[in-house]
């Protein structure tokens, strides 16, 4: 085949791409098999993949929690929250402040959770167990000793916990 009469084409999805070449009849052919095949596989990629981003995290807990001079902080008015609650959302202001560049560290460890919310050591280790065996919270070792932060996970069923809670709530 002369390649004046050649098709050529490069297409991109995403960051997949593609470089076609031969006659109308295969390049379509190709191509259609192209996109068949990896469209509905980066969309199904996509729509099962979570990574909150500082919007998202600042959308979902805005009613909650706020980062101050002093540093991130359960912001709660008139809402009754549980322990394992205060720390979780304590530890997603944490992230908040570290994703908005406010903080250097998305991780706390148990002084720094009792500084900033007043709960009771024992009882933050106690739901930090918790919170660890579940996925909620991961434990991060460094040179200060044992310190804490969201998960993905964590950060997810919080929300909708938060939105079940108090969507019903005047």
């Amino acid at each position: 085949m002369s390649s004046e009469r050649e098709l050529r084409v490069s297409v991109s999805y995403g960051e997949s791409r593609v470089d076609l070449s031969g006659s109308p009849e295969v390049v379509m052919r190709s191509l259609h098999e192209w996109v068949s095949k990896e469209v509905p596989n980066m969309d199904l990629a996509r729509a099962i993949s979570v990574n909150h981003s500082l919007n998202d995290l600042v959308q979902m807990f805005r009613e909650f929690v706020r980062v101050t001079p002093e540093g991130p902080r359960v912001w709660v008015q008139d809402k009754k929250l549980s322990d394992r609650d205060v720390i979780t959302l304590q530890l997603v202001a944490a992230k908040i402040a570290a994703l908005s560049g406010q903080s250097a560290a998305d991780a706390m460890g148990v002084a720094d959770i009792e500084a900033a919310t007043g709960l009771y050591a024992k009882t933050i280790s106690s739901r930090l167990s918790e919170l660890t065996k579940s996925a909620n919270v991961e434990r991060v070792d460094s040179d200060q000793g044992g310190k804490y932060r969201i998960t993905t996970v964590g950060a997810s069923r919080l929300a909708e916990q938060l939105s079940k809670k108090f969507r019903a709530a005047p």
